[in-house]
């Protein structure tokens, strides 16, 4: 049976049908609290790096080609462990990626899911 990855963004209440809730942001989201967060883990390696964000912009237009980048970069050194240890969770329960996001099925934390889970648009 597949784990259930769910993603949404950080503002939101959490819910105990979130089990674990991950923020994938590589930069802490402006005007929430850490305390606040009920967060279990912020795995900011497990983002995009800096120059694909950037590129990116969260342009809709560009998603289809950030999407294939982002999950390149996943295979990659630097995103490798992280990648890695968010499969082990998922494979544990349920898991809630975060991320301050706007445009949440336009963001990491979607393509994260998506990777996640094996379901291919």
């Amino acid at each position: 049976m597949a784990a259930r990855v769910a993603y949404r963004r950080i503002y939101e209440e959490s819910s105990p049908q979130d089990g674990q809730r991950v923020l994938v942001d590589r930069v802490w989201p402006r005007g929430v609290k850490k305390e606040d967060a009920h967060l279990d883990e912020w795995l900011r390696d497990v983002a995009p790096s800096t120059g694909l964000r950037r590129w990116y912009g969260h342009e809709p237009s560009r998603f289809a080609e950030f999407r294939r980048r982002y999950r390149a970069e996943l295979r990659d050194a630097e995103h490798r462990e992280a990648a890695g240890h968010l499969r082990e969770l998922a494979a544990g329960g349920g898991l809630t990626l975060l991320t301050a996001t706007r445009d949440v099925d336009h963001s990491q934390a979607a393509v994260l899911a998506e990777w996640l889970t094996g379901a291919e648009r």
